[in-house]
């Protein structure tokens, strides 16, 4: 029996359906809260968690799927959860994994807000969070505790650049039975392949490249472990993290040019870096390519790339006020936080307030390049700096 419909009845439930057989490159934008089922049975034996059928929004459209698919390709991992940020990926991997009792070891150097989640965790939760030196290598055997569930790592910090051996700190996790995480945000999943170096999550911050429009705040949770990944899948359905249609588009749509655009950052990126590097005003730069980065030797041998993220520091002549009056004085080099995106971007950190056994005495300034002409750059940078003349 077909029902006899109203205007208004019709209008929320239209007879037409668009042909099938449309095809286009852009992925397919699904905006969903309520997912429908064809019937009953259909509604019981969908399984969230084995993603083999929609259940609701939050869980997943074919638009978050595929994106989720695509990143673990990427990453060469095999499973893959979208958070709302960066931050939100990192909370997600900490509850899901710890627990009361626990403890868990950060990198010195490790994202601030990773940092203060870890604070937190210790002030709130009963687990603790201990930091070690981001060149400890193998060393971080004699931290690891019965309790030591998790180990974070950063490949490189992404302020003061070291880069860890992560092998050797893999090796003697894993001789313990702990778990370890990466954030790989500052090679994009293109220039470290963490799984290959024994690294057991990788998690990315998909605001920066994977974007490359300053415009969209996502995170991303990759594993190849199934158990590990429905442990972190309970965080995550729990915690409602859900992410946008709309947004998982644009991430989506960034990914074809992704190794590009990385690269000319990378270029770029490293021109200006050597110029830096011998200017008067600059005591060191901390890039990962350069000879007398911290760690350098590890990233010769572990990765392939460098995107546009670098720090400078001062001559300790320089007072942060004299710093602080170069920046503002720049015009291409905008203040603001994040990498990745066609701007380029400038910021002073306290690193000393950060880091209480920082050896360097200058200011510290962190340059993100964009996709701006390198020599424009050059420019910009040679002209704010004659305010410290």
């Amino acid at each position: 029996m077909t029902l006899k419909k109203s205007q208004q009845t019709a209008i929320v439930h239209p007879d037409y359906r668009a042909p099938e057989g449309f095809a286009a490159f852009p992925a397919v934008i699904h905006h969903a809260s309520t997912v429908l089922f064809k019937n009953v049975a259909a509604m019981r034996s969908g399984e969230w968690k084995d993603k083999n059928a929609y259940t609701y929004g939050l869980h997943g459209t074919p638009t978050t799927f595929t994106l989720e698919a695509r990143l673990a390709e990427i990453e060469g991992g095999s499973y893959c959860l979208l958070a709302p940020s960066g931050l939100a990926a990192i909370a997600m991997v900490d509850l899901g994994l710890l627990r009361s009792g626990d403890d868990v070891l950060l990198p010195d150097n490790v994202y601030n807000p990773n940092r203060e989640l870890g604070r937190w965790l210790s002030a709130d939760y009963g687990i603790t969070a201990r930091y070690y030196d981001p060149l400890i290598g193998a060393g971080i055997a004699e931290l690891i505790q019965p309790n030591t569930r998790l180990i974070w790592t950063e490949a490189p910090g992404s302020v003061s650049m070291e880069v860890p051996d992560l092998p050797a700190i893999c090796k003697a996790a894993h001789e313990r039975g702990v778990v370890v995480a990466l954030d790989n945000t500052w090679s994009a999943g293109l220039a470290l392949r963490g799984f290959d170096l024994g690294v057991d999550i990788i998690m990315q911050a998909l605001t920066k490249y994977q974007s490359g429009g300053s415009d969209v705040l996502m995170g991303a949770v990759i594993t190849r472990d199934r158990a590990l990944h429905d442990k972190i899948a309970g965080a995550h359905m729990r915690l409602g993290m859900g992410v946008g249609a709309d947004d998982a588009f644009l991430v989506s749509r960034g990914l074809p040019t992704m190794r590009l655009r990385f690269e000319a950052h990378d270029a770029a990126a490293r021109k200006l870096a050597a110029w830096l590097q011998a200017r008067p005003e600059i005591s060191k730069v901390l890039h990962p390519a350069f000879t007398d980065c911290p760690g350098h030797e590890f990233w010769k041998r572990d990765f392939t790339g460098a995107g546009g993220l670098f720090s400078v520091i001062f001559n300790e002549q320089y007072t942060e006020a004299q710093t602080d009056r170069f920046i503002d004085a720049l015009q291409l080099f905008k203040i603001g936080y994040s990498w990745g995106g066609a701007n380029s971007l400038v910021m002073p950190y306290r690193i000393q307030s950060m880091r209480k056994d920082w050896p360097n005495k200058g200011q510290l300034v962190r340059f993100n390049v964009g996709l701006e002409d390198v020599h424009d750059l050059i420019a910009d940078i040679e002209h704010a700096l004659e305010v410290l003349q």
